[in-house]
């Protein structure tokens, strides 16, 4: 059983390491849109 243990911790740790691997470790804050100003003239009737 000791074993069963030892192997598991060991995938454990190989799997955190391969997240952060593929997530790139810093994580970078979603950019915030840019307003754009848009005309807007009163309607003539």
């Amino acid at each position: 059983m000791d074993y069963i243990d030892q192997v598991l911790e060991k995938l454990k740790e190989w799997a955190r390491k391969l997240v952060e691997t593929l997530l790139g470790g810093d994580v970078q804050p979603e950019l915030e849109p840019i307003p754009v100003p848009v005309k807007d003239y009163p309607r003539r009737r």
